[in-house]
């Protein structure tokens, strides 16, 4: 089974690259973030066509998440419960034997600014969710554009990032909690030395550059790290492909035995 997360960065304008990858790696569950569309605009009929059916917690120009999956999805969640008013950023379901949420965590923008204590309070919202799922029993996989950088490691900055907005005590201190409650980040766990990175600014050839950060991750209770077979950021799908230009996030997925 193939789960992927992927920032899409607008689903409308980029919806012919998307189609490329669905062919390409044939997932059976995606979870996009930043879907800046409504559940009325968006292309259902591009993932029907492939096979695909899609459940949307969506919002106009901003924000949104959506999932595409090959089997039924029963939504069991819209919108981070207690935050709703900071934008439509959660949606989680039962996929067969598993439980799976995307999220879009909040920017923060910078750390004098207003929304960087709102995002620290949305991550203990978070934490308080994943907790519940937890406890459900399923095993649980919680995957998405958390913004920021676990460590050093995740950022092309290295120590030099730190205490600037991604990179603060304060935000790997809320991500930690995730942690805490028995979540592994899947792909540092596979690759325990890596410097791989999922997203790259357009701007100054970030990307050819290699400048980038491992934002987005794919955190799994240990009954997903026993069935865990392989995790890939694929970064072939932060080039263009077909003359079409990619997200600035890469798509990231973990291949999972069955139970």
């Amino acid at each position: 089974m193939r789960i992927a997360t992927w920032n899409i960065n607008g689903i409308r304008a980029r919806i012919d690259y998307v189609k490329i990858w669905l062919e390409s790696r044939q997932p059976d569950l995606v979870g996009f973030q930043e879907i800046k569309a409504t559940e009325e605009n968006f292309p259902a009929e591009a993932f029907e066509q492939l096979g695909y059916q899609v459940h949307v917690h969506g919002q106009k120009s901003w924000n949104g998440v959506a999932f595409a999956s090959k089997a039924d999805v029963e939504v069991t969640q819209l919108g981070l419960p207690g935050r709703e008013d900071n934008g439509a950023r959660l949606i989680a379901g039962d996929f067969g034997d598993l439980s799976y949420a995307t999220v879009y965590c909040p920017n923060g923008k910078n750390i004098d600014h207003a929304d960087f204590q709102m995002k620290l309070e949305w991550f203990g919202a978070l934490r308080d969710f994943c907790e519940t799922q937890i406890d459900n029993g399923k095993d649980f996989l919680i995957g998405g554009d958390y913004n920021i950088c676990a460590t050093g490691a995740d950022s092309h900055r290295g120590a030099d990032g730190d205490g600037e907005i991604f990179h603060t005590v304060e935000e790997r201190d809320v991500l930690s909690k995730l942690f805490d409650l028995g979540l592994t980040d899947l792909f540092r766990n596979k690759y325990p030395d890596s410097d791989a990175f999922s997203w790259w600014d357009y701007r100054a050839g970030g990307f050819q550059r290699n400048l980038g950060l491992r934002i987005d991750l794919l955190l799994g209770t240990q009954g997903i790290v026993n069935r865990t077979d392989e995790i890939v950021i694929d970064r072939d799908f932060r080039k263009k492909q077909e003359g079409l230009t990619a997200s600035d996030h890469a798509p990231v997925y973990v291949d999972l035995e069955p139970t």
